[in-house]
């Protein structure tokens, strides 16, 4: 199967690393500076979480997130983490991946921390 992979790569990714880990695929991601990254026969890949059915891409202007205040802007420096989604970048909060949308955040569906 071919796969992106992100070449030279020192920093050895587990569970006491100190990147936040993310369940999918049947495989555990670390989110590293807006990467999910995966070690994998002797190297890192590079994954994204896959639109589907549990994590849709889809415009939900009523999303009303308890995890940032109304006015919160997304992106570099928010202080949420950045989550490869498709095409595009969420951002993860309270459990569940954010993505900009104009005024509003969409909901991208939740995600099962590792």
């Amino acid at each position: 199967m071919s796969h992106s992979t992100h070449n030279d790569h020192d920093h050895v990714h587990g569970a006491k690393c100190g990147h936040t880990a993310l369940r999918h695929g049947g495989h555990v991601d670390y989110i590293h500076q807006g990467h999910l990254h995966r070690a994998h026969d002797g190297h890192v890949d590079e994954c994204s979480i896959a639109v589907d059915a549990a994590n849709p891409a889809n415009c939900t202007p009523k999303h009303a997130c308890t995890g940032h205040e109304a006015a919160h802007q997304h992106g570099r420096g928010c202080g949420h983490e950045a989550v490869p989604h498709g095409d595009h970048v969420d951002y993860l909060v309270a459990g569940h991946l954010h993505h900009p949308h104009g005024s509003h955040c969409d909901d991208h569906g939740a995600v099962q921390l590792a």
